[in-house]
């Protein structure tokens, strides 16, 4: 008995030493860079456009070479069990809030359902109550209009675009900085890193959270002939596990735009060091779903859109030299969710939010800390399917059950050998579902049109409802635009709530034909209106094909003209805001792409 009680106590000074030797080791890590001389770390988050898993040469695709991704994976941690979800605006919502995208009022990727809920807290707003300079260059794909606008969710600094994807990628019109709409600088990736090696530039003193999601390699498929011509005509080595499905030529168009990526980061990396805070800025690279095309990917079955392991299965390499090891590998399971309370938990930043995290910090894992990591679930779902990952199996939306350390392709259903497990998931799945509230999701909710705090509004036809013979450009409403306008009885409406009373000047940007000049248009919402006539032509043709290594299957665009429909004076309330026409002397009145709202009295 005598020597239980001495090995019971022995166990007990060994584990409060070892406890003393872990809490010294994190206090030496933070006195790295908490001295004298020392300040927060900066933080940059690449997040990257329809790249799979295996749209890397560090990930064993021999198709192509991505020489300053890798080096980025090899100086810092790589994650090979880290998930996103299926599409882009839910994976944007998790990083963003660090919970499960249904909870913040995600359900779509267009007309409306990509928007953020306005009582979430983002990971920018965090940094910038912790005095950081933040800034956001690429597709934003969470909501267009104030506040739900990226310079409404923590962002000081805004270039981008607000939709799902975009029509053209060589200096395209309708770019937003800020809520004003500019026009593009070159091709549109590389113009975006211009924009964040600017503000990298301009806070070199400061700490600045910076997120460049970019917006490649999702279609269309354009891309300069600088990175174009090594593919054009390769023999690919690697094709997807069925080559019947690839379509070798959108490969050869992917692959090119991931060298694009790469090239940027390159120049990241390079700025980075020119500056001098290399060793003071974190730097997080991950993709936002799977693949956009049957195309290699490390034999994982399904892609974008799928919940199988080829739709959510994303690299993440985390980079902090001198803080989290060089080839690092980490191998247990992590998730979007977890991203908000990793990098915030390195910082130093608070993390006081609006509303309990799912995700958790990943902070043991990068620093070695964590020893045992307790198991967990992983929940992925879109489109009514719902899968599920624990440390070594996956149960898919069927049912099915894959032990993925022994079949990573999903091609044997263990379900039946481990009824008991898969009861449990399934189980699982169905509490999940109901606690994260996905069959009741708030749906109706109007488009804000004005705000105290912000001059613009702008409200794309991707956002409005056509009525009568009016047609959308496209079926995919991302960068459409409205044509057939052809009677008195058609009009377009947007589901609008005025939130903030006064004058506003009114432009529509528009084309028309010379032999259809001349019609008068009326724009009312409730008891107020604003009439404009057209007076000049403007019959610009599509465009976009031009530039596509593969034919697209959105909306082909066009040069649209600004018309200045005049000023209207609006009340707060909800309602209709109906564009229709009083006059039509010509065949048809006119294209539409979109509308925008200048408060005079801000």
């Amino acid at each position: 008995m005598g020597i239980n009680n001495g090995l019971r106590k022995w166990g007990i000074l060994v584990g409060i030493i070892t406890a003393l030797l872990c809490i010294a080791e994190s206090e030496a890590v933070a006195m790295q860079q908490t001295g004298p001389e020392a300040r927060s770390p900066n933080v940059i988050v690449i997040l990257t456009d329809d790249q799979g898993w295996g749209d890397l040469s560090i990930n064993g695709n021999k198709n192509l070479d991505t020489p300053a991704i890798d080096a980025l994976a090899k100086s810092g941690a790589s994650f090979s069990n880290f998930y996103v979800s299926p599409v882009c605006s839910p994976t944007r919502a998790e990083l963003l809030t660090g919970r499960y995208f249904p909870r913040s009022g995600v359900y779509s990727t267009s007309a409306g359902g990509e928007r953020l809920a306005l009582d979430e807290t983002t990971i920018a707003e965090l940094f910038k109550r912790a005095g950081y300079k933040t800034a956001i260059f690429g597709k934003w794909h969470n909501g267009m209009q104030y506040p739900y606008h990226p310079n409404g969710r923590g962002f000081d600094e805004f270039y981008g675009f607000a939709s799902g994807h975009w029509g053209d990628y060589f200096s395209p019109q309708f770019l937003d900085r800020n809520g004003k709409l500019v026009q593009g600088e070159g091709y549109l990736s590389n113009d975006l890193t211009d924009h964040a090696l600017s503000f990298m530039k301009q806070n070199s003193e400061n700490p600045f959270f910076l997120y460049i999601p970019f917006n490649i390699p999702h279609s269309p498929m354009q891309v300069p002939d600088r990175w174009w011509n090594k593919f054009k005509n390769k023999e690919l080595a690697m094709h997807h596990r069925d080559p019947k499905k690839e379509n070798l030529q959108f490969t050869r168009a992917a692959l090119a735009m991931c060298e694009n990526i790469d090239w940027n980061v390159g120049r990241i990396f390079e700025q980075l060091e020119e500056l001098e805070i290399a060793e003071n800025t974190i730097v997080v690279y991950a993709s936002d779903n799977g693949p956009n095309s049957w195309r290699w990917n490390d034999g994982l079955k399904g892609r974008k859109g799928s919940t199988d392991e080829g739709g959510i299965r994303s690299p993440l390499f985390i980079r902090w030299p001198g803080i989290i090891k060089s080839g690092l590998e980490v191998t247990e399971t992590a998730s979007a969710i977890d991203l908000l309370p990793t990098l915030a938990d390195l910082a130093g930043v608070d993390i006081k939010t609006n509303h309990p995290l799912d995700g958790v910090s990943l902070k043991p894992l990068l620093l070695q800390q964590a020893s045992p990591w307790p198991e967990r679930l992983i929940y992925s779902h879109w489109n009514g399917r719902t899968s599920v990952r624990n440390g070594t199996y996956r149960l898919d939306h069927k049912g099915r059950l894959y032990n993925l350390e022994d079949d990573r392709g999903q091609y044997h259903d263990v379900s039946g050998k481990y009824s008991r497990l898969t009861k449990a998931l399934k189980d699982s799945v169905k509490s999940w579902e109901r606690e994260v509230g996905l069959h009741n999701i708030a749906k109706d909710r109007p488009f804000p049109l004005g705000h105290s705090d912000f001059k613009y509004t702008q409200l794309p036809a991707r956002d409005g409802v056509p009525h009568g013979k009016v047609k959308r450009s496209n079926p995919y409403p991302n960068a459409s635009f409205f044509t057939n306008w052809t009677t008195r009885k058609d009009s377009i409406t947007w589901d609008v709530e005025v939130l903030a009373e006064g004058k506003y000047d009114v432009t529509i940007y528009y084309t028309c034909p010379p032999e259809d000049v001349g019609s008068t248009v009326s724009l009312r919402f409730g008891s107020r209106s604003v009439e404009g006539k057209i007076t000049e032509a403007h019959n610009p043709p599509l465009e976009g094909m031009q530039q596509d290594r593969v034919k697209r299957i959105e909306s082909y665009v066009k040069d649209f003209r600004p018309m200045q429909l005049g000023t209207i004076e609006l009340e707060k309330g909800r309602g209709p805001l109906t564009l229709k026409a009083k006059e039509i002397p010509g065949d048809q009145v006119m294209d539409v792409r979109l509308l925008m709202f200048t408060r005079i009295d801000k």
